[in-house]
């Protein structure tokens, strides 16, 4: 946090501020303003898109081992540097150990497997109906790659899109959020340079979602928007994509349920509850939003998960014990405390928790929740646990599927059959059974269904989303025509 970071990065220069306008980057475990970093105005926004259209076509030519050993030294840095990218996110996202090292591991993971991407660009011949016709298909860049990514995941959910553009041959404009400009942008661009990426592939423009975003999202010379946020900023994000023709992959909101059959192990559902719940203190996409728990089990499962919620450590994410950190700024937390009161207005019962100190929420377990309480049918992105009873298998599934999201989910039982059929219908794009939703590998799908977004993340998912296929003829003979 010391570097100096008051700089947008541009066709490879770090440019000063100037006379724009700077923006505070604060710690919200302290609210201490920590660095600052430029306000990008739309006139950078031009220049950052120029300089990638007038660098992406080199870049594209390059041979596939030049593009993979970019993404391998930035991968190495990544390690070199673990304990100070760790501190990093600590200060600037507030992010606890647990989860920063998370977050640099599955990061380091994604990235090892990005080094192959390259070489993955499969392309093949298919058989012609015409005689004496060969035809070609090959993936090709589609050219600039637009990234708006988020403040909960900043590091990692900007190069799960960065880097498979970079290694694929595109270029890429970079908006991170107005709350983690650093470790979701500016460092990003640091390690890339720091690797010999050729000057305007990847550009980083910070600044106000409300005064470029809109300009970000739609410019005339973006060919694919990777956008990770809110459901609400997301449409908008994809509406604007749309009327340039570009291709949005959108990973959006969720209200991801965590259910417990009657006879699943009730500690293990909890050990996974817990951690499911309480990572990064809620404030992930993937995160549990709603605990939906066989009446059988009820009881004792909530007896057990409020002994383990209140057993966690609440603090300075630089403090080593730390489990829970604080909410990244007020507006969240205000959000998060409303849910909580007007789902005790409606009935439910505040077993633990239901405050804060500062930007520090305690965590929050309800129980005699329903469905349409507001902490369980809004996404409440907070260290809360709201626990619903349930009595059928075909309760838990329609409770499950009763929200406009499709993101993530999980199933307990001791009968792998059952949780797979309960699993089968229920409506997301990822269930993890005997398990908790925060997870993610690199060689398999990422993303949601419903509301939650479009498109997937990782593997030959993120290669179809970031390559365009090319179809080439050869007509090797003369070929007779009908005139």
């Amino acid at each position: 946090m010391d570097a100096d970071w008051n700089g947008l990065y541009i066709d490879g220069e770090w440019r000063s501020p100037d006379d724009r306008e700077t923006i505070p980057v604060e710690n919200p475990a302290t609210r201490e303003v920590v660095s600052e970093v430029p306000a990008a105005t739309v006139d950078d926004v031009d220049e950052a898109y120029s300089s990638a259209v007038a660098a992406q076509e080199d870049w594209e030519t390059e041979l596939p081992q030049v593009r993979g050993e970019v993404i391998e030294t930035v991968q190495r840095l990544i390690e070199d540097h673990h304990e100070q990218l760790t501190d990093l996110l600590a200060i600037e996202s507030g992010s606890a150990r647990p989860k920063a090292s998370r977050e640099f591991t599955s990061t380091g993971e994604m990235m090892r497997d990005v080094v192959t991407y390259p070489f993955r660009m499969d392309g093949g011949h298919s058989q012609s109906k015409i005689e004496h016709k060969e035809n070609i298909i090959k993936r090709t860049p589609v050219g600039v790659v637009t990234v708006i990514s988020p403040w909960n995941f900043p590091f990692q959910l900007s190069l799960r899109a960065v880097a498979p553009a970079i290694a694929l041959g595109n270029a890429v404009v970079l908006k991170p959020a107005t709350e983690t400009p650093i470790s979701g942008g500016l460092l990003i661009a640091r390690l890339f340079e720091e690797a010999g990426l050729p000057d305007g592939v990847l550009n980083v423009v910070t600044g106000h979602g409300s005064e470029i975003g809109d300009h970000v999202a739609s410019h005339p010379d973006l060919s694919a928007v990777a956008f990770t946020g809110s459901t609400q900023v997301g449409q908008g994000v994809a509406k604007n994509a749309a009327e340039q023709l570009a291709l949005p992959a959108m990973e959006l909101g969720g209200n991801n349920p965590h259910v417990v059959l009657d006879d699943a192990d009730v500690e293990q559902a909890v050990d996974a509850g817990t951690f499911g719940s309480f990572m990064h203190q809620g404030q992930i996409c993937i995160s549990i939003n709603r605990h939906l728990v066989h009446e059988s089990l009820y009881d004792d499962y909530v007896e057990q998960f409020v002994d383990r919620a209140a057993a966690l450590p609440v603090g300075d994410p630089l403090d080593e014990e730390t489990v829970v950190g604080p909410i990244i700024n007020e507006s969240e937390r205000d959000t998060i405390l409303d849910y909580i009161d007007r789902s005790i207005e409606a009935g439910a019962t505040l077993e633990l928790g239901g405050t804060a100190d500062g930007l520090f929420v305690k965590p929050t377990v309800l129980s005699d929740m329903d469905n349409d309480m507001a902490a369980a049918c809004n996404e409440h992105f907070g260290p809360v646990a709201p626990i619903i009873p349930f009595e059928t298998d075909a309760e838990a599934i329609e409770l499950a599927n009763a929200t406009e999201y499709g993101l993530a989910a999980s199933v307990h039982s001791r009968t792998l059959s059952r949780a797979r059929s309960v699993a089968d219908e229920i409506e997301a794009g990822m269930v993890h059974i005997n398990d908790q939703p925060i997870n993610n590998e690199p060689h398999v799908p990422f993303g949601g269904t419903k509301a939650s977004g479009m498109g997937r993340y990782n593997g030959e998912w993120i290669i179809d989303e970031f390559t365009e296929p090319k179809w080439t003829s050869i007509q090797h003979e003369p070929r007779e025509y009908s005139f």
